[in-house]
């Protein structure tokens, strides 16, 4: 398929497309005597495995060793889901990091709109 086809069926531009071929993410990509990329049915799980691997916080350098290890078939379930627990680990921090930033912002909203209530009530500040 050409890179408009796989852009089209992934959702993801062609200038990126090229980027992670060029990064080795996508290395089954072939050149016809034309000299246009094409792309095998394949592609579009790997761009797709490369964007939701993305999304879960992996590096485009640890993307890039899963899918080599996934290739030559070095890397076992056990592996994997070491692999998986230490992402989720790293997730689950940011989240509770997050909610932490989250709680303090709504306190300063609430600080902000009671000192704004008062304001248009002809009250001084409350800080």
């Amino acid at each position: 398929m050409r890179i408009a086809e796989l852009e089209q069926r992934t959702g993801i531009n062609r200038h990126t497309l090229r980027y992670y071929e060029k990064e080795g993410l996508l290395l089954e990509v072939v050149r016809g005597e034309n000299n246009y990329r094409d792309y095998p049915e394949k592609a579009v799980e790997r761009v797709t495995m490369v964007s939701q691997l993305k999304e879960l916080g992996f590096s485009l350098r640890e993307i890039r060793e899963l899918l080599n290890a996934l290739r030559s078939d070095t890397i076992d379930c056990a592996q994997g889901a070491l692999l998986m627990a230490e992402k989720k680990a790293a997730v689950d921090q940011r989240i509770r990091e997050l909610k932490k930033v989250s709680r303090m912002l709504g306190q300063q909203q609430a600080e902000l709109e009671a000192s704004a209530e008062a304001q248009r009530k002809g009250r001084d500040c409350i800080r």
